[in-house]
């Protein structure tokens, strides 16, 4: 009897073991991208430990409080560990405040107070960041959805915690008996002037000394219980050698909110490590959503890096109240709304491969973020472009028309699209108030002479392509939902990129009001009426009409050529209208591929270019040459600026085989599978199952193909094939296939070839 009890119980064992999801946590790097500076980007972004599209994020700050960089890899000490919501160093940060533990005497100066540190004893994951100071206090964290859980372990000799208002104003209150300091900071630059992001703190041990400072001058006041003013923190001291856990929530609505989140997410967080736990399964079940097979380590680490980056922006900007209803304070018009808001998104870099990629992994998100995006609208009377987390108009291009056309071709409907197209017409018939991508710039002579005039626009030739796409957007909006009147209106800008078109030279080209072509034209000069790049890289962006840029160029051949010459031109860089070098175009000459630039988003659908002319094969090529050479899992692992998850997620839906050339349709062109197998699992529970056979660094070309047992030489796929689960087949090879991908009816859409749309 006791035989078979055993024999039962490692049966039970054994299939528990094999019933778990591997650990795919622990290859995803946190600290990639960190090694960036000014004159060159790896990444710029920070080790943040968060959920996924989370509230608010957390992470170490090396650098002095105020814009641009929080964390530099070569920076060699911390001086706190803040709430952060930053998307870049390009713009600021908002609701900021940090925690810094400080050994030996009582140190409250942001200089004085920063400790050493080695890389080698730090550690950052998805759901936990750790980090051993060179004075002995070790600091980790893990995240919830709207706050974080913090241990500091303290060597002998002191025990201080720092709590620093950041800039602007800021308010404390001390709880010596409760363990507990609430408050609130309101640091922010786009956002109503009544902002404020409340917190509470709790501590699992008692204080043995308090008080309040401020960071202007440091002064401190001992056992002062507030503090309200510029710059206001507080302090608190534990017994010498204590080992310390902090928990922390965050509210935009007010005080008892953030008690409420607290309770919520943080109340049945008994230990840090259960907070650890409980972070690092949302983190393993999203990541065995999209479960590889094959590849190197090194390769399996930097798809989920990417994965993770990939999954952060936007950030939820709603709560849930004591009804357990979503609910949030409105960054545009500084009211309380029932529902869901999102923010902290520039959608000049996210509308490419982001947004399309939550549209497979998150669609009931997207289907939220839809109608959030008309809220935005009512609430301050411009579609949202680029927010951090109130309009700032970043940029350029109205691109939530994009976002929002897109969802609704793959099915995802939760909104109403009359509502969505009478906002994008205002968004195109009127310039706002703030910002380039704030409505459309020279919106009447785009509407009467077809583009948007250089030099009286700089960055025209950007502006009039990615306006003509997201005229597109509009008409195929009103298209599919039987709105004629706005069909008839999107119809003829959509075309408007020809205007651009310089037959002499084949390029497109800025032009004035007299409808002459700018003077002393290099291809190779960057800005101008080039956004961050020059012309090799802007006459690609004609997204939704590529079939109409090839016949501009006059043939298929002519137009594989000139994507043949971007990889063979020199790697040369000419400042051109910015006049100095900028570091987009140092991470393009040292990408050492023509003048191709993976680091900047322009370019980033021009490889997919060639399914579109009868080369698919080169598209494989290149796009496994781009994936192995300019990404990886270190601090140096992108080829520029993340951007708020569009790197990344370039590379996930690359390292699937598919990218999204136009969002608006429901097709991903096909690439180069990275992995031998991948499965997705949709979230309707159906997988989606992408096989390689035969693949290898060498073996990059797709000899044939079968979706669902049958064969398929389409250059493109169904989102509704993915999204109802099947099996894309690939067998693979180490020369070009020729012949398969080649027909007409295997090019992705094209207004001019008469798709399916």
């Amino acid at each position: 009897m006791r035989k078979i009890a055993f024999s039962l119980a490692l049966f039970l064992s054994v299939n528990t073991i094999y019933a778990q999801q591997p650990d795919l946590v622990k290859y995803a790097n946190t600290l990639q991208g960190t090694n960036s500076k000014y004159e060159i980007s790896w990444g710029n972004v920070n080790p943040i430990t968060s959920l996924p599209f989370a509230m608010n994020a957390w992470t170490a700050q090396t650098n002095k409080q105020g814009e641009g960089f929080k964390y530099q890899w070569e920076t060699k000490s911390i001086r706190g560990f803040e709430q952060t919501h930053q998307c870049s160093p390009w713009v600021s940060d908002y609701a900021v405040f940090s925690l810094m533990p400080v050994t030996g005497k009582l140190v409250v100066n942001q200089d004085a107070r920063a400790a050493t540190f080695d890389h080698k004893n730090e550690i950052g994951r998805p759901n936990y960041y750790k980090v051993r100071l060179d004075n002995g206090i070790t600091t980790e964290i893990s995240p919830t959805q709207r706050g974080a859980h913090l241990r500091f372990t303290f060597p002998k000799g002191g025990a201080y915690i720092i709590l620093d208002g950041y800039t602007k104003m800021s308010a404390v209150k001390i709880f010596p008996k409760e363990r507990k300091i609430t408050g609130w900071v309101n640091n922010v630059r786009w956002a109503p002037a009544g902002f404020k992001s409340y917190f509470v703190i709790v501590f699992d041990k008692p204080f043995e000394d308090y008080g309040t400072w401020e960071n202007k001058h440091d002064s401190i006041s001992n056992k002062n219980l507030t503090g309200e003013g510029e710059g206001v923190g507080a302090y608190i001291k534990f017994k010498d050698g204590a080992v310390v856990q902090a928990k922390v929530a965050s509210s935009y609505i007010g005080p008892e909110q953030a008690e409420v989140t607290f309770d919520r997410e943080l109340g049945d967080k008994k230990s840090f490590d259960d907070t650890r736990n409980a972070a690092f399964k949302v983190w393993n079940d999203l990541f065995n959503r999209v479960l590889v097979e094959g590849g190197t380590e090194e390769e399996r680490a930097t798809f989920y890096s990417c994965m993770f980056r990939a999954n952060l922006f936007s950030h939820e900007f709603f709560e849930y109240g004591s009804d357990g209803k979503p609910h949030y304070y409105s960054p545009y018009d500084g009211k309380i709304h029932d529902g869901f808001m999102y923010t902290d998104n520039g959608f000049w870099d996210t509308f490419r491969a982001q947004f399309p990629l939550n549209c497979i992994l998150h669609p009931t998100m997207q289907g939220q973020y839809c109608e959030a995006l008309l809220n935005a609208y009512d609430q301050m009377g411009w579609l949202p472009a680029w927010s951090q987390p109130g309009e700032t108009g970043g940029m350029l291009g109205n691109h939530a028309i994009s976002l929002l056309t897109d969802a609704w071709v793959k099915g995802i409907r939760t909104f109403d699209p009359n509502r969505a197209l009478k906002a994008y017409f205002h968004e195109a018939t009127n310039k706002g108030p703030w910002g380039s991508a704030n409505g459309r710039p020279w919106w009447k002579d785009y509407w009467t002479i077809g583009y948007i005039p250089y030099p009286q626009s700089q960055g025209s030739v950007g502006q009039t392509l990615e306006s003509a796409y997201d005229d597109f957007c509009g008409y195929q909006l009103a298209k599919q939902t039987g709105n004629s009147f706005y069909e008839g209106i999107f119809s003829k800008p959509m075309y408007n990129y020809k205007n651009l078109w310089d037959p002499t030279t084949k390029f497109m080209r800025g032009r004035g009001e007299d409808g002459t072509f700018a003077s002393n034209f290099d291809p190779l000069d960057w800005g101008g009426p080039y956004t961050e790049g020059n012309a090799w890289h802007w006459v690609w962006s004609v997204f939704h009409d590529t079939q109409g840029l090839i016949n501009l160029f006059g043939s298929d051949r002519a137009f594989t050529a000139k994507l043949d010459s971007v990889f063979t031109l020199p790697n040369t860089i000419k400042v051109g209208g910015y006049g100095q070098v900028i570091h987009e175009m140092t991470e393009m000459k040292l990408g050492n591929m023509g003048q191709y630039a993976q680091g900047n988003e322009p370019i980033h659908h021009m490889i997919y270019l060639y399914d579109y002319a009868g080369q698919p094969w080169k598209a494989q090529q290149h796009i496994r040459e781009v994936m192995d050479k300019l990404y990886n899992s270190t601090e140096n692992g992108y080829p520029g600026d993340e951007d708020e998850g569009q790197m990344s997620s370039w590379y996930v839906l690359s390292a699937m085989g598919i990218y999204s050339v136009c969002p608006g349709t429901d097709q991903y062109v096909i690439g180069s599978p990275e992995f031998n197998k991948m499965t997705i699992t949709m979230e309707n529970g159906k997988k989606f199952v992408i096989e390689a056979s035969n693949n290898s660094k060498q073996n990059v070309y797709i000899q044939s193909g079968t979706l669902n047992g049958k064969v398929y030489n389409h250059n493109w796929i169904k989102y509704s094939d993915i999204n109802n689960g099947g099996i894309l087949h690939f067998e693979m090879g180490d020369k070009p296939n020729t012949n398969r991908g080649i027909l007409q009816v295997d090019k992705p859409f094209s207004l001019s070839a008469k798709g399916p749309f």
